[in-house]
């Protein structure tokens, strides 16, 4: 007997478990929270995005300008913190809103720390926007029953808030 076939280990894994029957796979179709969410995101980005489209901004890049707005000069990792974003997500999102002038990004004090400013084209890209983005906001809110807008979006929060725990 040679040594390598002395010290050869297989292992294999018992295949009895059982496929999910038609019961099953129709409550993973029908029931799936990530699936749902996703499928409402999907549709409702593509609204948000087909009204904006005259302003040339999609709703990812409209609400990125308006982060900045509410916080410049911001931090790249403050501003990543505040949109749930990794910073190489962040910076791949901002690239584009640069190359257009909307945004500069320029060193910090301390030369580490990259700050991000909106320029005068990405106030006015905003200002182009804004009633764009009311209209779909309304299509969403108001088409909803009264009050129930502000269940929807309570109940958002909470499943964000169960999905990042840890």
């Amino acid at each position: 007997m040679l040594v390598d076939e002395a010290y050869k280990c297989i292992y294999t894994l018992p295949l009895n478990r059982q496929t999910p029957g038609r019961t099953e796979l129709t409550e993973i179709a029908t029931g799936c929270a990530c699936r749902n969410l996703r499928r409402t995101a999907r549709a409702v980005t593509q609204l948000y995005d087909d009204t904006l489209r005259p302003s040339g901004l999609r709703i990812t890049q409209f609400t990125l300008l308006v982060a900045v707005a509410l916080s410049e000069p911001v931090p790249i990792t403050r501003l990543a913190d505040a949109l749930d974003l990794d910073r190489t997500t962040l910076a791949r999102d901002l690239r584009p809103l640069t190359e257009r002038g909307l945004l500069e990004i320029t060193a910090g004090e301390d030369k580490r720390t990259r700050m991000v400013r909106l320029t005068v084209q990405g106030r006015e890209a905003i200002a182009r926007a804004y009633p764009l983005w009311r209209q779909a906001q309304a299509r969403i809110v108001q088409g909803s029953e009264a009050d129930r807008w502000q269940l929807v979006a309570g109940g958002l929060e909470e499943v964000a808030a169960l999905a990042l725990r840890s």
